[in-house]
């Protein structure tokens, strides 16, 4: 069968390439811990720059995209990853802090716009009953990127005996981040956007920036979102940590690549796996809710217990050697950052899966989307700012486990409150209810086939 490009399924797929070439490079970049550099402190600080103007960014972002469109946004906004490469580029010569802080500073407005683009297709796009699969599909391709960028270090720099990477790590990383930007233009507006009955997945309104800014204002008066705002500030709160704590601190620089690759591989994983059980039909919509944060809160308890162990071996005022993947004792290291990236995955996909089940509207799920983007950038400012003034490790993991375990009761009083569809009470905004052929459970149509 031909594949139709206008099918949602053929523009997530085209989404989650965009994103494994420019934020998911980003990923592998900053997970090796300082961005690849010795001094992680520069990185820490781009980063703080990065989450404070993304935050800001992420209040109007979901305007933007509502009227400019996902595809000219996240073109837009491609191009400010490419720029955060070569400004690290530059400093392995020149050692200038400004530039790469600045960078930072723009990449933040460049995620908001590319990272609201991507969530509104993402959560809108696939009928009720795929959402959960669309988003681990989506999940996937997109830390393919950063498994495939973690393996650029790793092997442009696995005979390296310094503490930082080359030159070459970072031109591959402008180019490709380069490309995700040019990719962007590839995608369809949402008007033209179809499924295979023949439904469009959403009719473009043009919204004034008055009628928006009033929107998105609504925004912090909607019980659901204030609910959902612990688990938004929790859901990026841990990378400081992870990446700078763990990987950056206790790891030389191949070894921090090497982590790098199976820390996104789980998360392919666990996205796959996680959206295929929120959009099971054994349990009904609400129920998939409830049991799917009992097992995120079960996942990451045992996580952090396990992290808990680990850090007490060691403080941040400790001259370790870095361990490298062929020392004696590296394997258990390893796993437990393999779980640290599975739970993010999950953690992550829920957060999508639990807005995309309050609407199907695009317009709204632009608006929620830059509020998640800018609740969660908030908190990666907060914490990427205690890493930069030095702030002990142990404190650190505590904060994350903490965010993570207030995040359950708001979110649990939201799932309580999912429907088992919204099609009915969204007709009237032109969001229809599928066919009969599309509403039987298990069926291969509307945006399942391509």
């Amino acid at each position: 069968m031909a594949i139709q490009y206008s099918r949602p399924l053929v523009q997530v797929i085209l989404v989650g390439i965009i994103l494994l070439l420019t934020s998911g490079m980003f990923n592998a970049l900053n997970g090796m811990g300082g961005g690849g550099q010795l001094d992680t402190t520069v990185a820490s600080n781009a980063n703080v720059a990065l989450y404070t103007t993304f935050s800001v960014g992420g209040l109007v972002a979901g305007g933007v995209v509502n009227i400019i469109g996902p595809k000219y946004a996240m073109a837009i906004g491609g191009t400010a990853y490419a720029l955060y490469a070569g400004s690290l580029l530059n400093y392995n010569h020149n050692k200038n802090d400004s530039f790469v802080i600045a960078a930072g500073a723009l990449l933040g407005l460049g995620a908001a716009l590319i990272w609201t683009g991507e969530g509104a297709i993402m959560t809108s796009y696939p009928s009720e009953k795929n959402k959960g699969k669309y988003i681990g599909i989506f999940w996937g391709i997109f830390n393919l990127g950063a498994v495939l960028g973690s393996i650029i270090p790793l092997a442009l720099n696995w005979n390296s005996k310094e503490g930082s990477v080359n030159d070459g790590t970072y031109i591959g990383f402008l180019v490709l981040m380069g490309l995700g930007s040019l990719f962007a233009l590839a995608l369809l507006p949402p008007s033209k956007v179809f499924h295979k009955d023949g439904r469009p997945v959403a009719v473009e309104r043009f919204p004034s920036w008055s009628s928006e800014a009033i929107e998105i204002a609504k925004l912090f008066l909607d019980w659901r979102m204030i609910c959902l705002i612990p688990m938004f500030m929790a859901s990026n709160w841990f990378y400081a940590y992870q990446f700078n704590g763990i990987n950056g601190f206790y790891f030389n620089i191949r070894t921090r690549a090497f982590n790098d690759v199976w820390y996104w591989a789980a998360q392919i994983f666990g996205a796959l796996i996680f959206g295929r059980f929120l959009d099971t039909t054994r349990f009904d919509r609400r129920q998939r809710a409830i049991f799917g944060l009992v097992i995120l809160f079960v996942t990451f308890m045992a996580t952090w217990i396990g992290g808990l162990i680990f850090q007490l071996t060691y403080k941040r005022s400790d001259k370790v050697t870095p361990m490298d993947l062929f020392d004696r004792g590296y394997a258990e290291k390893c796993i437990l950052y393999i779980a640290y990236g599975l739970n993010d995955a999950m953690f992550q996909l829920y957060a999508y899966w639990i807005m995309g089940a309050l609407t199907n509207d695009t317009a709204q799920l632009s608006r929620y989307n830059g509020f998640y983007k800018a609740i969660q950038s908030a908190g990666g400012a907060i914490s990427w700012r205690i890493d930069a003034v030095g702030t002990a490790f142990l404190p650190q993991l505590l904060v994350c486990w903490m965010l993570l375990v207030a995040s359950i009761p708001g979110a649990m009083v939201v799932a309580l409150s999912i429907k088992e569809t919204n099609y009915l009470k969204e007709k009237d905004n032109n969001v229809e209810k599928p066919s009969t052929g599309d509403s039987k459970a298990g069926d291969v149509t509307d945006s399942e086939a391509v």
